[in-house]
């Protein structure tokens, strides 16, 4: 029977979505599954691990030197964790992306990316070539298997578990390598990106840095996350990490709003997985229509101040 270790990750007060995701793909493995909660005063967020459905234990490791998400230290303590398991799962998000890697070089094995389903205990499918195409890849029997989960192709699993929660002192020591400097965020009040059940995107056609406060402003009575196009990005009008698609995030909201995005395939790998689609473009061959579950040729100008009032 495989045994599942989940590396959660969190903000340091509650434990991020992309949590419970893990375990919905866990559960699909089949077997016992733990999550290693580590950090610096983490009960709560251990507690709040334990609740999901199908988690045996957590086992938390409190230590100062892991306060901060520096995947140089949380690997290492990962590390120290592994003997006895199987799979050792965590979130294809930032820093999923930063850990994952360094674990299985720790422990000698290929990682794999990107589970978007589950065929056996160790053969996945994962998406290539931007989307456009599903292999199947297979790890050889005996192997510890260390991969990312796809968050954007999983449910969330039910808080209805009563696990046991395990506190422990860290086997590992802080790394002289590197240090934490700090972690900043652009997005204010709003939902996180990744995790946000609704977000309203931003393209080229909004036209400027300024202008972009109108996506701001429907995103806010929205209680949306915000993103944008590569385009946007590339022409200053917003910040990097805001960036969905291909080579930014991959998100799965219930509801996608695309304002003066044009629907470039790079783009389109970022959403895919939402749920309802709504494309708003002057241009009304602009090819992101071709996925919108609803669109409408227009001026997002126009658009906006009018669902802004029926909203009111």
């Amino acid at each position: 029977m495989s045994r599942i270790l989940i590396i959660a990750e969190h903000d340091g007060q509650s434990l991020n979505v992309s949590t419970a995701k893990c375990v919905t793909c866990a559960q699909a493995i089949g077997g016992d599954i733990d999550i290693a909660v580590f950090g610096k005063g983490i009960e709560a967020i251990a507690a709040e691990a334990a609740a999901l459905e199908s988690v045996a234990s957590v086992i938390a490791v409190d230590a100062e030197h892991l306060a901060a998400p520096l995947a140089a230290n949380w690997a290492a303590e990962a590390l120290a964790l592994a003997d006895g398991y199987s799979h050792l799962l965590g979130p294809s998000t930032t820093q999923g992306k930063d850990l994952m890697p360094r674990i299985a070089a720790l422990l000698g094995v290929n990682q794999i990316s990107d589970i978007m389903a589950v065929n056996t205990a160790n053969s996945f499918k994962r998406p290539i070539y931007a989307g456009n195409a599903i292999i199947d890849v297979e790890v050889p029997n005996g192997a510890v298997v260390v991969a990312t989960v796809r968050i954007a192709s999983w449910s969330a699993a039910a808080s209805s578990g009563s696990g046991s929660v395990d506190v422990r002192a860290a086997d590992s020591e802080a790394v002289a390598h590197t240090r934490y400097i700090g972690l900043k965020s652009g997005g204010g009040e709003r939902p996180d990106l990744q995790s946000a059940q609704r977000v309203v995107a931003g393209g080229r056609g909004v036209g400027s840095e300024e202008n972009f406060k109108i996506i701001y402003s429907l995103a806010d009575k929205l209680g949306a996350g915000v993103g944008a196009s590569r385009a946007a990005v590339d022409a200053g009008y917003v910040p990097n990490d805001m960036q969905v698609g291909q080579t930014g995030k991959i998100i799965a909201p219930d509801l996608y709003m695309a304002f003066g995005i044009s629907g470039a395939i790079q783009h389109v790998t970022g959403i895919k997985d939402a749920g309802t689609i709504v494309a708003v473009n002057k241009d009304s061959e602009a090819p992101i229509f071709e996925i919108a579950d609803i669109g409408l040729a227009g001026d997002l100008f126009t658009v906006i101040p009018e669902l802004e009032k029926l909203l009111a």
